[in-house]
Formats: structure tokens, C-alpha cells, sequence
């Protein structure tokens, strides 16, 4: 059979590496991309380089937000903001 289709282990291995590597990443990338987009005032962040703080301004116009510290208050890109860390912080609302 393989005498008849020399690609065919070739297609297979880039099938499984789809699913297995690319198409997860994919969805990981969209699930940050929907969390950045729903942040809001008062939510605590955590970013991926590690400071802790809480949102006191959102900018939709360059894709921003003001975080408070305990040291000031900092601007960060919202791409900055690591979701699986800051979701720890949130704790999720159950729907009734």
C-alpha cells in the first residue's frame, strides 16, 4: 500500500502535528485574546513578567490599561497580562 502512496506517512505526520501542537496553540491564542478584551476596572491582574496589581483604566484606542501597584500606577499593553495566572486572583462568577 505505501508502494502506492510514497506521501502518505508524510500527511499523517502533519496531520497529528496539527492536532496535537498547532490547533491548540490556536485556541490558546483566542482564549487570551477574548480574556484581554473582557478586563475591566477594579479586576485583579497578574502580568506575564510577574507584577501584581489591579486595573484602574482601560484603553480601548491603542489596546492598553493603567494598572495600580503598590509602587504607582503603570501602563501595560493588556497582551501583557497572563490569563492563567490572573485568573487564579478572580475568582468566577457561577451562573444560576
Amino acid at each position: 500500500m505505501l508502494e502506492q502512496y510514497p506521501y502518505l506517512p508524510l500527511i499523517l505526520i502533519f496531520v497529528v502535528a496539527y492536532f496535537f501542537m498547532i490547533r491548540p496553540q490556536m485556541k490558546r491564542q483566542k482564549d487570551e485574546k477574548k480574556y484581554a478584551e473582557a478586563l475591566k476596572k477594579g479586576d485583579k491582574i497578574i502580568t506575564r513578567s510577574g507584577l501584581h496589581g489591579k486595573i484602574v483604566e482601560l484603553n480601548d484606542k491603542d489596546a492598553s490599561c493603567v494598572i495600580e501597584t503598590m509602587a504607582g500606577r503603570l501602563k501595560f499593553d493588556r497582551s501583557a497580562i497572563s490569563m492563567e495566572m490572573s485568573k487564579k486572583l478572580n475568582p468566577v462568577e457561577k451562573k444560576k
